[in-house]
């Protein structure tokens, strides 16, 4: 069926086009009640953008929370044993603490998650599927990568202990050269591990070079080594299907190194100044959460897209049905019928005003205009 983009709005276009792309691939849809105790986001607070949550204590005196996140739900439903990955995709509205005095927001997400004994393949197939998900709405898009494991056999090889962790993955996120140089002078870091760090902040371009400006620094590290190795082979698999020209290695993709094990990336569109689409690994949340598998995954967020210019048109309907009361019902109810039956966007009227439509048909007195 084809889409009428005239009718539904961006969002709902875009909810179409990655529901018809996720099942092609094997996705199966996920629905979830809007509210879940609130032990089982309680329990990952830091995982969730927001510690925030709207809390009520229902009938059997549990506390209970609206959703402010998708992914633990989808853990908490999935069965270890169960045969293959478990491949699902989501659209639902969560419920989160917005920036500054925004208060709490209604955001629209649409995404989807791949559980269980994970390969290559695999890890492939969800950021292919990223990527894939930011061309179907606009082809102007960059989605940046990043590796846990490569950043941290980094900050290993420079000796940063774990109570400057936070400072120095600070300055990597905001690519704040000044600050990291601060911190290696006050911490008497040599020049060749201040440059080393440094590269956690200068390193950004097209996988393909950027691993390859890397490649001298990778091979001593058993972690490093591992991580670059990887990252080679999804840029390799990604040009080879036409996908890499616009993923990029930008190491202030930060994902909490308490939860996520690899692959960590973030998606944006021209014209939004926020991402739109975040994801990654999450192996070990899903060992917190007591469930012994890989697990990976995105979510866009439907709501930014209201920020992308509107869609142009010099028409507010295709055919403006007019009458008055002296008009054959019959005759009307009969045209209107046809016309929408043709394709048409159709609005019946008795005064026109203010609408802006490519054809009018005057059915007034009985008689057609």
């Amino acid at each position: 069926m084809e889409l009428d983009t005239r009718i539904l709005r961006r969002e709902e276009q875009t909810i179409y086009r990655l529901r018809q792309l996720y099942e092609r691939r094997g996705y199966s849809p996920f629905k979830m009640s809007k509210f879940e105790e609130y032990d089982l986001y309680g329990r990952s607070k830091d995982f969730l953008v927001s510690e925030r949550m709207i809390t009520f204590t229902d009938q059997r005196g549990v506390l209970m929370a609206l959703k402010p996140d998708v992914t633990l739900s989808i853990i908490k439903s999935t069965r270890e044993q169960a045969p293959g990955p478990r491949k699902v995709y989501y659209n639902e509205t969560v419920y989160r603490w917005g920036k500054g005095d925004e208060g709490f927001q209604e955001i629209m997400q649409t995404g989807l998650e791949c559980i269980g004994q994970l390969d290559l393949y695999h890890i492939y197939e969800v950021i292919a599927l990223a990527v894939e998900s930011l061309a179907s709405i606009r082809q102007d898009y960059i989605l940046d990568l990043s590796h846990a494991g490569l950043v941290g056999g980094f900050l290993e090889a420079a000796g940063i202990p774990d109570k400057d962790l936070p400072r120095v993955m600070e300055a990597v996120r905001e690519k704040n050269r000044t600050e990291l140089g601060r911190y290696c002078q006050e911490t008497g870091r040599s020049g060749t591990v201040s440059a080393l760090l440094e590269k956690l902040i200068t390193t950004y371009g097209p996988m393909e070079q950027a691993l390859q400006d890397l490649a001298p620094l990778c091979v001593g590290g058993k972690k490093t080594r591992e991580a670059w190795e990887e990252l080679s082979s999804i840029q390799a698999l990604l040009k080879a299907n036409g996908l890499g020209d616009k993923v990029f290695l930008d190491f202030s993709v930060e994902g909490d190194m308490d939860y996520y094990s690899g692959i960590v990336f973030r998606g944006f569109l021209k014209g939004l100044p926020r991402g739109v689409l975040s994801g990654g690994q999450y192996d070990k949340l899903m060992e917190r959460m007591g469930k012994h598998c890989g697990a990976m995954g995105f979510a866009l967020y439907l709501n930014e897209l209201e920020r992308l210019d509107p869609v142009q048109t010099d028409f507010d309907v295709d055919l403006l049905l007019r009458y008055d009361d002296a008009t054959d019902l019959t005759a009307l109810t009969r045209t209107l019928a046809e016309q929408t039956a043709a394709g048409k966007q159709v609005l019946v009227r008795r005064d026109p005003t203010g609408v802006r439509a490519r054809e009018t048909m005057d059915l007034r007195g009985g008689e057609e205009a």
